[in-house]
């Protein structure tokens, strides 16, 4: 038996609408004590927030779709109780969306209890056993000359030697450089692993002890008459040239940008060594790889150069923006890897001590081949609970108000032809240390998935449970915490629980359907990227057609493109929150759209534009807006807070024109590089 239609169906809504402000107003009261509440207690408070937030969107969906007709009788002013209602559910909704962000960032950016009291006082300890030994020593040679000479003498014959296992060159003044194979006199050990050493020239300085070796003179007569005969071959090693790549070849010797930043993370395992041997980290740490990528070869693996046009070998065409003349519109590519990758939990990773404070956990992904990095390397962010904190895991699909960078669903797209091609994923955390406020960031592991069989056939579509390798994708045979070997020796059991106890991640690989098969192959041949924000890049692309392709005069033609969208839209991949504002203030528009409208292509580009006009680019230029900085709590809940306040504004004002014409909002001043496009400079050339 249907269910009976409700006599007055806006009335009805209306009802609902005050019971869910009720619900609302109750929750934001009673979460303003997050702060002082267990974790499950705020965990609940993020669920029933979770659940009201659908429940104001299902009232919202069923007020949209009603109609005067459907009153059982005549009602005054019915438009405007309707907009009435209307604006209460947005409200409610705008209020629970900053509710969950605040709520949700708590619990993901919350950080251990941290103590440095054994650390300081171990260093206490070791310089009162030092102040104690050398003032005996000045109390025995008080007044005696031979007993101060005899006293050097001693120091001297303490001084450890050793034999530097590679090239290190000064970092900043005071340090010392040496060569691979220099023999160095070991003055002081400092604690924090930068030793004060002595060359055999008499030069002092202080070098990291991850680059020394115990000196045993008889050893090294023996291996040096045996390096004579392959001495130049010796001679050209440095600290890279018997890493092994992430499926066993060996790695060739790089000279760009990428290198350098891969030999820049290794050098610095010095620190690393420093904070394993304090115990604040197991072993199998190492700095992050990607993350020195990401900051010293500049903007060649971020999303928003991957996202510019390519053009071909000869420069005088496009290689993956082509004009569809038929569809009006830009071309499908179709590329080698066209997936969606699903990030799921990570399993067993070890927690660091309380001497570091961790600001965030995610991973970083990108296409690989082994050696080198292909692609754009996206970062999605995890979230932990305290009752599982060796547990990390993602959301499946992001809708309504989480953050794209909680996203664990990723397109996956290349076509590169290389029989090596995969995926690398690396576990990271960014951290500061308490002693020092030293920030960084650290590898927590590193697995390879390579998308083809030895045949050449794809691997097939289904769940994949990765077990991490500790060190970098280009060290072999390292584990993430030797203390829990995956090599376990004794019965079954005891394998089978050891392999239990092993860091993990579980992925999963989806086969396409039509749709989303249509979808992806408008985006770039060669990009990853998260898959709540692939229709907006499909936008931009689309938009990208027009202007190159069918709106420009002549082909030849260079000239600066007069066109705001396209000169800004690149930075939103590196400004997640910015483009979560775009795609909100999107949703809420393209929910007013008839499904008549939804089909017609031309219209919702031109509503799309209008969209990011009103959104985008105040937000961009506003002075209100602090710069973007990763794992920065402060700075990023001052952004969040920006960006809802003006979308709040916007919705109450019908736009954002008030706002920027408002004599309180301070933009930042003009520039021309905001409005035109360099054709020229926004292109990338062919990769091969």
């Amino acid at each position: 038996m249907l269910a009976r239609r409700p006599r007055d169906p806006l009335q009805a809504l209306r009802r609902r609408g005050q019971e869910l402000k009720q619900q609302v107003d109750s929750l934001v009261t009673e979460s303003q004590l997050t702060g002082a509440l267990e974790p499950s207690k705020r965990r609940e408070i993020y669920q029933r927030c979770i659940q009201l937030k659908q429940a104001v969107d299902e009232n919202k969906n069923a007020l949209q779709k009603l109609n005067k007709a459907d009153e059982a009788a005549p009602v005054g002013n019915y438009e405007q109780r309707k907009e009435e209602e209307h604006s209460l559910l947005e409200k409610l909704a705008c209020q629970l969306q900053e509710l969950a962000v605040g709520i949700s960032r708590k619990d993901t950016l919350k950080v251990e209890a941290h103590s440095d009291k054994e650390e300081d006082d171990m260093t206490e300890d070791d310089e009162d056993e030092e102040t104690e030994e050398t003032g005996g020593e000045e109390e025995e040679s008080e007044g005696d000359e031979e007993g101060k000479q005899e006293q050097a003498s001693r120091k001297q014959a303490e001084t450890v030697t050793y034999i530097a296992l590679g090239d290190f060159a000064a970092q900043q003044a005071g340090d010392l450089t040496f060569k691979k194979g220099d023999i160095l006199h070991i003055i002081e050990k400092k604690p924090d692993g930068w030793w004060l050493a002595k060359d055999a020239e008499g030069a002092e300085g202080l070098i990291p002890r991850t680059y020394l070796e115990p000196y045993n003179k008889e050893d090294n007569l023996e291996s040096s008459e045996d390096s004579e005969e392959g001495g130049e071959e010796d001679g050209e090693e440095d600290v890279e040239v018997m890493d092994e790549t992430a499926d066993g070849a060996q790695v060739k010797q790089r000279t760009d940008s990428h290198w350098s930043a891969v030999r820049k993370a290794i050098s610095e395992i010095n620190t690393v060594d420093v904070l394993a041997t304090m115990g604040a980290i197991p072993t199998g740490f190492r700095p992050s790889t990607l993350s020195q990528l990401l900051d010293e070869a500049g903007i060649h693996f971020r999303g928003s150069y991957f996202l510019k046009p390519e053009i071909t070998t000869s420069q005088l065409a496009f290689r993956d923006l082509m004009w569809d003349a038929k569809a009006g519109t830009i071309m499908s590519r179709p590329s080698r890897v066209s997936s969606i990758l699903t990030l799921w939990s990570c399993k067993m990773i070890p927690l660091p001590g309380t001497s570091i404070q961790v600001l965030s956990r995610h991973i970083r992904l990108c296409l690989f081949d082994g050696s080198k990095v292909l692609s754009n390397i996206h970062t999605v962010r995890a979230v932990w609970q305290p009752k599982k904190p060796k547990t990390w895991t993602f959301s499946p699909q992001v809708t309504g108000i989480l953050p794209c960078l909680l996203d664990g669903d990723c397109f996956i797209r290349s076509n590169s032809s290389t029989p090596d091609l995969g995926i690398l994923f690396e576990l990271g955390i960014s951290y500061i240390r308490n002693s020092t406020g030293e920030r960084g960031e650290l590898s927590c592991g590193w697995v390879f998935l390579k998308l083809f069989d030895a045949s050449g056939v794809p691997i097939p579509a289904k769940t994949y449970e990765l077990f991490l390798n500790g060190g970098t994708p280009y060290e072999k045979g390292v584990e993430v915490d030797p203390s829990v070997s995956r090599r376990a020796q004794g019965s079954v059991f005891r394998q089978m629980i050891s392999i239990r106890r092993q860091p993990q991640l579980l992925v999963k690989l989806r086969s396409l359907n039509r749709r989303s098969r249509a979808m992806l192959s408008l985006l770039p041949e060669t990009m990853v990227g998260s898959m709540c924000s692939a229709h907006l890049l499909i936008f931009y692309r689309q938009i990208l057609g027009d202007v190159f392709l069918r709106d420009r005069t002549s082909l030849q033609s260079a000239d600066l493109i007069s066109h705001p969208v396209l000169a800004t839209f690149p930075v939103l991949l590196e400004q997640p929150d910015v483009m979560d504002a775009l795609r909100s203030s999107w949703a809420e528009k393209e929910s007013t759209l008839k499904r008549s409208e939804k089909r017609d292509r031309e219209l919702l580009k031109a509503e799309f534009l209008l969209v990011y006009h009103d959104c985008v680019l105040p937000l961009l230029h506003s002075t209100l807006l602090p710069p973007f900085r990763w794992a920065e709590e402060e700075t990023e809940a001052a952004r969040w807070k920006a960006i809802a306040d003006f979308l709040r504004q916007s919705r109450e004002n019908e736009g954002s024109l008030k706002a920027l014409l408002s004599p309180d909002g301070v933009h930042k001043p003009f520039d021309l590089s905001e409005q035109t496009y360099d054709f020229l400079g926004a292109i990338r050339k062919n990769s091969g």
